[in-house]
Order: structure tokens, then sequence, then C-alpha cells
């Protein structure tokens, strides 16, 4: 099949790799030149494990390819993804001028019949935006043209964007039209060959379902984070509790760690979206409301530690920071707790010295003008002439450091922990000073 994707980040990038992997013939469009020149040259703009191999392999087989040029992206492909941005506007509302731009794009050059897929996060009724957009161009061009409009929420895990694409726990298609649930259903059946999970239903169902799925994971986040702070006040575990609770089958393991907060570019943007969606509609979620307010502060815990073991003067104090990127195997800097962390020390007169095993280039550039910061390249260079290590993003590399190095290089030897890597007991046994989150 040849399909067209618009957006080469993330979602889009990931998406057209995948389906031409399948054998499809994908062109990838950006207006971003710097983006095309990168994939062309045999690059990829972001990090994301698996992806670059991916690219490369069906790039040379003439399966996946990248242009600038909008009218040629059009005539491509039968399926038109549209997989831009919606960043948040100011009211927290998604910004859906990149995806109703793409649609009049459509809608301005389309010749034959196309079924225009939104992949992006969007509101429900943004199908209905997309549609009435390719509507308008094709009246002010005096056609009449057939087109379908449908809903392909993405699932997407950033650090298993690859695995969770190729091996899809669910697929949502939302739509109405025969021909865009016939060719929806051919484009993914090699990824569901063992047992259906093509999952059919409406449009604004199925713009409704991404949201709700990412809303209901922060809300398991938060939940966890303030009974973390309550374990603390009570004396008790929060790794005991999370393994308590988590083998009921009711509620399961994932999503139940303690930590310093949620980030990234899904759960920060669409929780806030959804908020704002709901009190449009007239009813608004205060559950919602709770999880973000929760998530805001939770990114405060371990400054908040740091001063009460050390004063709310910081000044001549450094600290060595694990990990900058919001979750592991990425290099996404998008509402990183890092980033909170880092302003608060450095507001209060602290020196920070931070290694990432991926995000350092990004960070640089998103960190760029803050003065006080100085960016290691490796854990232990990080470590050298700091007081104490604050933990931030749970690498694996983090997971079993040299404990004796580490306690050799940190003058106070202080370990503030912000994912709950160690173990108390352990870390009380090596002459650490620790401190979790929620642990007794």
């Amino acid at each position: 099949m040849k399909v067209t994707v618009v957006g080469t980040g993330y979602v889009g990038l990931v998406t057209g790799a995948c389906l031409s992997e399948m054998g499809n013939h994908v062109l990838c469009l950006d207006v971003d030149p710097e983006k095309i020149r990168v994939l062309k040259e045999g690059g990829i703009p972001i990090y994301e494990p698996g992806l670059l191999e991916m690219v490369q392999r069906n790039v040379a087989a003439g399966r996946l390819e990248f242009t600038t040029n909008i009218e040629q992206a059009v005539a491509h492909g039968t399926i038109q993804f549209i997989a831009v941005g919606t960043p948040p506007d100011e009211d927290g509302s998604a910004d859906l001028k990149y995806v109703v731009a793409a649609a009049r794009n459509i809608g301005r050059l389309m010749t034959d019949f196309k079924v225009v897929v939104d992949k992006s996060t969007v509101p429900v009724g943004t199908g209905d935006k997309v549609k009435a957009a390719v509507q308008e161009e094709l009246d002010k061009r005096g056609l009449k043209l057939d087109f379908a409009v449908a809903s392909n929420p993405e699932f997407l895990k950033e650090g298993a964007a690859v695995a969770d694409f190729m091996r899809p726990d669910r697929v949502v298609v939302g739509a109405e039209d025969e021909r865009a649930i016939l060719l929806m259903r051919a484009l993914y059946a090699p990824f569901v060959r063992n047992h259906d999970r093509m999952m059919l239903m409406d449009i604004r169902s199925a713009e409704f379902t991404k949201y709700a799925a990412n809303a209901m994971l922060a809300t398991r986040i938060s939940f966890m984070n303030e009974l973390a702070l309550v374990a603390e006040k009570l004396g008790a575990d929060i790794e005991l509790v999370r393994q308590g609770i988590g083998s009921d089958p009711r509620i399961g393991f994932h999503f139940l760690y303690a930590g310093c907060g949620y980030g990234g570019s899904c759960f920060p943007k669409d929780v806030k979206a959804l908020i704002k969606t709901a009190e449009d509609a007239g009813q608004p979620l205060q559950l919602l409301q709770a999880v973000e307010e929760v998530n805001d502060r939770q990114k405060l815990v371990l400054v908040d530690k740091i001063v009460k073991r050390y004063g709310a003067d910081l000044s001549g104090k450094t600290f060595a920071l694990w990990g900058l990127a919001f979750k592991p195997n990425t290099d996404d800097m998008r509402e990183a707790p890092s980033l909170v962390i880092i302003d608060e020390l450095l507001r209060r007169g602290a020196r920070v010295q931070a290694f990432d095993p991926v995000a350092s280039h990004e960070a640089r550039r998103v960190l760029q003008d803050r003065e006080g910061v100085h960016f290691a390249t490796s854990g232990a260079a990080a470590l050298e002439g700091a007081h104490a290590l604050v933990i931030v993003t749970e690498w694996k590399e983090f997971r079993t450091p040299d404990f004796d190095a580490l306690r050799s290089a940190l003058a106070d030897k202080v370990v503030f922990d912000g994912r709950n890597l160690y173990e108390p007991e352990l870390m009380k046994t090596l002459g650490i000073e620790y401190h979790g989150i929620g642990r007794a």
C-alpha cells in the first residue's frame, strides 16, 4: 500500500518506519528541512532504540522515503496519516493549528480518494474539524472528490515504541466509512496476524480512548506518589506496599512505582487537554485536576529532601545528578522532572554536575542559559567533587554502580534517590546516607 505520513517526530517516524517494514511504500513529509536532511543522510532526529536500523534498512530497500514537498506527499498515499505536534495552548487545550493545516493541504492538493487519518493525539471532535477543513478546500477548488476521515491514536511508549508498534496490544481505529475501514484493516493485518487486536469504533470514541488511557496511567502514578509521602510519615515502606497491592490481579504492577513525578510529551499535555475538554463540556474532572497538582508537587520532593538535609541556602554545595531525560531509553526532555529540580537547586545557590547516557546533548540545548550546570561525560565523572548524588531517571546503568567508588567520591556520602533504585538497608551497611521516596 502507498502511505503518506505527515510529521517525522516520535509518532510519525516510528509509524512510517514500521509500516514500511511490512512492505508498504511510505513517504514521510516534514516542513522542517533540517529533519529531512538528517533522515536522507542516514540519521534520525530522535533517539529511539531500534529505530535507526529500521529506517536505514527500509530506505535502502526503497520502501521508505522523505520529502519536504507537500504536493508530492499528498499525491503519494491513499492513506494520509497526520502525525504532527499538538502542543498545549495557554489554557491547556491542544493547539490544532498544525493538524488543521495538514488537512487543508490534503484538500488543496488531492486529486483522488484519500483516507485522512488522525494519528496525533487530538481532542474529541477533531475528526469533524479535519473533515471540514478538507471539504472547505475542495469547495474552493469546485471539486467533488470522495474522502474519508479516521482516527487511529497511538499507544507507543517512548523507549519501546518500535516494539509497541510491531507487536501492539490493541489497534484502535475510529471510522464510519466502509472503504476506510477496509483499508485500515488491510494496513494493520500483518501486525495482528496471530489474533485480531483491531478495535473498531466511532471517531469520537477513538479520540477519547487515547486521552482516557493516558489519564488513567497518570492517575496511577500520582496516586502512588501520594501514598509514598504518607508512607514516609507513617514509617511504612512504599516498595513493600507496591508489591502487596500489585499482586492483586485487579490492580497489577504496571505504573505503581513511586518517584519524582512523570514528564514527557504525552502525560502532562494530555492530562491538561482532557481537563480543558471536560471543563468545556460542563463536566469538570476533579480527580484529574488533583492528579496534575500532585505531579507538579512531586517534582519538588527531592528538593524538599535536600533542603531538609542541607538547609534552604545551598551556596557552596555541588550535587551530582544522574538522569536528565523524563524516562530511560529516550533523549526526550519535555516536562522532565530534572528541569524543575535543576532550576530549584540553582535558585538556591547550588552547582549541578549532570550526566545522562543519551539525553545530555538535548539537555545542553534546553539548559544552555543556566549558569551553574556542568555536563559530565559519565556517571563517575559527575560524582567528582560533589557533596551528594541526586538520581532522577532510572537508567539501567545506574542500578548497580560501584558503591565503594560512589561513597569515596561523595564528600558527604549522601544519595537522594528519586526512583528508589537501591535498598535502604544495603545503603546503610555501605555507609551511605540514603533518602528514597516513601522508603522506611
